[in-house]
């Protein structure tokens, strides 16, 4: 176990997070440990009828708002919507960011996912994870402790691989029942998507369909709802199961 419990999800847009592992992020803070909530951009393309400037404004409240409901903390890099890109100026955000928070446990999107926004961000994550523990890697101070985190690729959107059609099987499930309540709280704050995803993705239960995912996953392990991670295990990233051995397993 880490002697810094200080966990970090990176993904593409506000309500990422409170769709794949906001319940995990409930348990972690009820078990003490200190978490960040990140996006890569604001969301500005969130909306049919408001400009970028102002859906960024309210889903920049919206993902703060979230994060508060579990007491943890907001973060953007302020990448644009459907243009993150994995170069040089995104990464330094990203490390920076992390050299900021340095996490121990992360949360990313995985390597393939329904939009490009998802997969940039990934490699993102990928690399802050990475890069951030190297003291030239970014001008910002290094804190005592910073080391290559736990990383944890979330469920693709539908649990499926959008180049195959097939569903992903993941290597840890966690139970989430005691927390969907609290998830529901952090994702229903994401007010202004619900008419987005209506209009551009003919999806018109929001909550609904996140409980079914949950229920889908909660199913594999004998439970009402879980999460679904698969984890990174090359070199050098940290190969002992973290979640698995706070909060038990499949």
């Amino acid at each position: 176990m880490p002697d810094r419990r200080v966990a970090l999800s990176l993904l593409a847009h506000p309500d990422d997070a409170e769709l794949v592992c906001g319940g995990t992020l409930c348990r972690l803070v009820d078990a003490g440990w200190e978490v960040h909530i990140a996006t890569a951009s604001p969301g500005d393309c969130g909306t049919v009828d408001l400009s970028q400037e102002e859906i960024a404004e309210i889903r920049r409240k919206e993902g703060a708002a979230a994060a508060a409901v579990i007491g943890a903390t907001y973060h953007c890099l302020e990448e644009r919507d459907i243009n993150v890109v994995f170069d040089r100026e995104s990464g330094k955000k990203a490390i920076d960011l992390f050299r900021k928070i340095a996490p121990s446990l992360v949360f990313a999107h995985p390597r393939l996912d329904y939009m490009l926004d998802h997969e940039q961000t990934h490699l993102l994550a990928r690399r802050a994870a990475f890069a951030y523990p190297i003291p030239n890697s970014s001008k910002l101070p290094l804190i005592e402790g910073s080391s290559i985190p736990w990383l944890y690729y979330c469920d693709p959107i539908s649990g499926v691989n959008p180049y195959t059609g097939v569903m992903v099987e993941p290597d840890c499930l966690i139970d989430i029942t005691e927390q969907c309540d609290r998830k529901t709280e952090m994702l229903v704050c994401h007010a202004s998507q619900r008419e987005w995803l209506r209009s551009h993705h003919g999806m018109d239960e929001y909550v609904e369909a996140m409980k079914r995912h949950s229920a889908m996953r909660g199913e594999k392990m004998g439970v009402k709802y879980a999460e679904a991670f698969t984890q990174h295990m090359g070199h050098p990233y940290p190969t002992s199961d973290i979640l698995s051995e706070l909060f038990g397993n499949k």
